[in-house]
């Protein structure tokens, strides 16, 4: 088949629907189909075209959902993609996040071929969406199937959008992490870790009150440390720490994806403490598969993939004293680590990218089917 996968988000700016992306388009090439990414450019106007890549439009950071997302609105670009749309003919046109402006818009308006969306996101309410119902509402009309990441994700879209939507988890490359990878020199010092992983100058991250859970730690493991992986300025936190007494926190900062399944190998106990806006628990699976246990907090998106008591603990948002327990239950016990490390493993090969792919492919061939009696088709040019 011939593939067009879509993005609202500039798909040079690491981010999970860009890796998402990434991923399937890697599976699909295995198979032996055609696959075509079309997505905003970072830096210049205009269509850019390369070597299975569509650039389309300036990219504009815009804050949302407690991050920020960088977008195209260069609406003067629609001629364009409509003969970009005409010119290659694709048998099939994947939207990541379809409601997202503009690009996504641009392409269903303008797409022949078999429509599949697949929608990530979750949070309580999206004023966008109440907004520009109608709207989206016509724009959807152009789909053939429907996916979410997670039953949180479908929830979350469903009280906007009803119709049928197949839950497809996200995916992971099981082969880049596992016990077979290296940990670093340093992590064989006897020192309890503790890894962080994500950007934790976002709010909803819950970054704050894993801070405040450390001195918790370490009062039952005075040696104890929090490794933080991710982009942010560590600055914005140093009055929290000065406040309640944080030492023994290391940041890393960014790290290459290379390096990434290292830092798992070197901890003792992964969490994440995010409060809200997660719609799937993909840092989770990763420890998952490098076999090391998880405390997460109890919301949506991470209790439809760790089970509290299997895989890790689930613990209530926003507690640091929750966090601070559950993470010494674990420190403390290495027999109960190993258990459920091991059980994360196991449940992490589910999500391999292949069957991920797989299923896709699935969503893809009841879509055609569906394609052939779409009332829209009729006279489309």
């Amino acid at each position: 088949m011939k593939i067009a996968l879509v993005s609202p988000y500039d798909y040079a700016h690491p981010g999970g629907v860009s890796e998402h992306i990434g991923h399937l388009r890697a599976e699909f090439l295995r198979l032996g189909h055609e696959v075509t990414i079309i997505a905003p450019r970072a830096r210049r106007g205009g269509l850019e075209i390369a070597d299975g890549f569509y650039g389309v439009g300036r990219t504009v950071a815009i804050p949302a959902n407690g991050s920020k997302v960088r977008l195209t609105f260069d609406v003067t670009l629609y001629a364009a993609v409509k003969a970009l749309m005409r010119r290659e003919r694709f048998d099939v046109v994947h939207l990541h996040e379809p409601l997202i402006p503009v690009l996504p818009y641009m392409v269903l308006l303008n797409s022949p071929a078999v429509n599949v969306a697949t929608f990530h996101a979750y949070r309580a309410v999206n004023p966008w969406y109440t907004a520009f119902k109608p709207y989206m509402t016509f724009v959807l009309t152009r789909l053939d199937g429907r996916i979410a990441v997670s039953d949180p994700a479908r929830e979350f879209v469903s009280q906007y959008f009803e119709g049928p939507y197949d839950v497809i988890p996200n995916g992971i490359d099981v082969e880049r992490y596992g016990t077979g990878v290296a940990p670093w020199p340093w992590a064989g010092d006897g020192v309890p870790r503790i890894l962080f992983v994500g950007r934790f100058d976002e709010p909803r991250k819950g970054f704050k009150y894993l801070l405040r859970a450390l001195p918790l730690v370490r009062q039952q493991f005075p040696q104890a440390r929090l490794m933080v992986v991710g982009t942010g300025r560590p600055e914005r936190y140093a009055g929290l720490m000065e406040r309640h007494g944080v030492v023994g926190v290391d940041f890393v900062g960014f790290v290459q994806p290379a390096e990434l399944p290292r830092y798992y190998a070197s901890c003792d106990v992964f969490c994440a403490p995010s409060i809200k806006g997660e719609s799937f628990g993909l840092v989770l699976l990763e420890a998952m598969a490098s076999a090391k246990p998880v405390v997460a907090t109890a919301i949506p998106g991470y209790a439809s993939v760790l089970t509290n008591g299997r895989e890790g603990l689930l613990v209530e948002p926003r507690d640091p004293q929750a966090l601070a327990l559950a993470l010494v239950r674990l420190l403390a016990d290495r027999g109960l680590r190993s258990h459920l490390g091991e059980a994360g493993r196991v449940t992490a090969a589910r999500y391999a990218w292949p069957e991920v792919a797989a299923q896709v492919l699935e969503v893809y061939d009841r879509a055609a089917v569906a394609a052939q009696t779409a009332p829209w088709r009729r006279g489309f040019t």
